[in-house]
């Protein structure tokens, strides 16, 4: 293995498993010099040069260093991270994830039979404003995804990065990815900015504060159903890993922790809950959705809030409890005279009834996407389609198999994301032993880790394609968990490696 044997705790951690790992959000590093020259090609010279800018501005904020402290205070903008290479082996993490071949050999030593990785420069493209530049940066760079991180399908398989501005651009960008270049995972964004008011034109630098998050759910200038269905029929998952930084809440000036904490999260609950609400997960039950990064805490607490809000505020709910014309007047004026003479007014019935007039467009029905009768079904419909990525060390992810405090006793589909190649991880190595760690200290049961790192990987990524794990090292395990490979899948044959259509 060149060097690169795991070591005696990972090897030992293996042969107690007795199952695969399976890492869901791995992440490779684009070496730029040959990133940039794909997105040149895929659009110009000028493209290339707009690409790095808008990295210098939306990635890294790195004008922030060129301001004085009253400049950023005036232009609020927001303190970029720093230092988020893994340098503690001295480059040799940073060179597994940026050299395919190197990432290959050392998978063994990290204890992980398959990944799915995701990009590092690659994350940003989608939102940005300007078409021509999003979609050539997109396109150049799944290109160079598809030429440099598919020469090895057994144990690893990169993601395309899809733009949504549009469901036009997005179901184009889905053909050329699936279809031609033969990826078999795709990352969505999260959310698209839409400005909003006509201050925008009369002052651009409003731009950066006048937008809205079109999640594409509910509230969207556009029907994305078509690319839902896109997915379905080409055999991919939808899943999500959009940064929340520099929004509302992650916009501090001075400290970049503040900004990153929650930040994945946060992207992530709007963009579920949108789907959710907007009935999406209803009208597309082959689909799974997945969001990675943001751990399943999230995830717990908006299926409590949701549960919570269906039982008070479905238009059961409010027939029941908040209704106006349940009110008796007479008994809240007999108890005013009665208890609120410190108040030292009268109150009239007039008063009363204007308080409690019923508005033509009430009640409203927050739920009337979902076609649901009951609590349990929310619950249910939300916990099957519905899966969050967690990183090793992530302390909360045995809340995912906490049935005794779950909403309904839910399990929550966690399924493990390495995070390898960022700063989160300092050592490759190590991941294993973090991932191990909640077992031994009772936190889970040994069923419960195998859902993490196989099972749930299995049924998330074989939902809308049966041949996810064809080919890889893990086919015969995976085939036992989903039915094995189907000659029903949606999915068309892939392209020979290296080449577009």
């Amino acid at each position: 293995m060149d060097g690169f044997e795991p070591s005696r705790t990972v090897a030992t951690i293996r042969e107690r498993l007795g199952h695969p790992v399976i890492d869901s959000d791995g992440h490779l590093v684009e070496f730029r010099p040959v990133a940039m020259e794909y997105i040149a090609r895929a659009g110009d010279a000028e493209t290339a040069a707009r690409f790095a800018e808008e990295q210098r501005s939306t990635f890294l904020s790195r004008e922030w260093y060129g301001l004085s402290q009253a400049e950023r205070m005036a232009r609020w903008t927001h303190r970029p991270p720093f230092w988020g290479e893994p340098l503690r082996n001295h480059g040799l993490d940073l060179a597994t994830a940026t050299f395919p071949d190197l990432m290959y050999r050392r998978l063994d030593q990290l204890g992980i039979d398959f990944t799915v990785l995701y990009p590092t420069i690659g994350i940003n493209p989608q939102g940005y404003a300007d078409e021509a530049t999003r979609r050539a940066c997109c396109r150049g760079l799944n290109d160079y995804y598809a030429d440099h991180w598919m020469g090895h399908p057994d144990r690893m398989t990169p993601v395309a990065i899809i733009p949504m501005f549009t469901p036009a651009e997005a179901i184009d960008e889905l053909d050329y990815v699936v279809a031609g270049r033969g990826f078999k995972a795709v990352m969505l964004p999260s959310y698209v900015k839409r400005p909003i008011g006509a201050s925008v034109d009369r002052d651009p630098e409003a731009a950066r504060f006048a937008w809205r998050a079109d999640t594409f759910g509910i509230d969207s200038e556009h029907d994305y159903d078509p690319v839902w269905a896109k997915c379905r029929d080409l055999g991919v998952v939808p899943s999500f890993h959009t940064p929340g930084e520099g929004s509302t809440f992650h916009d501090s000036i001075s400290n970049p922790v503040y900004n990153h904490v929650g930040h994945f999260a946060s992207a992530a609950t709007a963009i579920c809950k949108s789907l959710f609400l907007g009935g999406v997960s209803q009208r597309f039950p082959e689909l799974r959705f997945l969001f990675l990064e943001g751990g399943v805490g999230w995830a717990r607490s908006l299926l409590a809030d949701l549960t919570s809000h269906w039982e008070k505020r479905s238009l059961a709910g409010l027939a029941r409890d908040s209704d106006p014309r349940l009110a008796d007047t007479d008994l809240f004026l007999s108890l005013y005279q009665q208890y609120g003479g410190t108040l030292g007014r009268p109150m009239t019935s007039g008063e009363l009834a204007q308080r409690w007039a019923v508005h033509p467009e009430d009640p409203s029905d927050s739920f009337a996407s979902l076609q649901i009768a009951t609590a349990d079904q929310l619950r249910q419909l939300f916990v099957e389609r519905f899966y969050f990525g967690c990183e090793g060390d992530d302390p909360v992810m045995p809340a995912a198999f906490d049935v005794r405090r779950n909403p309904g006793s839910a399990r929550l589909h966690a399924v493990f994301g390495s995070d390898i190649g960022h700063w989160d991880v300092p050592l490759m190595d190590e991941v294993l032993e973090e991932v191990y760690e909640p077992l031994e200290h009772g936190m889970l049961d040994d069923a419960d880790l195998r859902d993490f790192v196989f099972t749930n990987p299995v049924r998330l990524w074989t939902s809308v394609n049966p041949d996810f794990f064809t080919g890889t090292i893990v086919e015969d395990a995976a085939a036992a968990v989903a039915g094995g490979p189907s000659s029903t899948s949606r999915r068309p044959p892939p392209p020979e490696r290296g080449t577009a259509p």
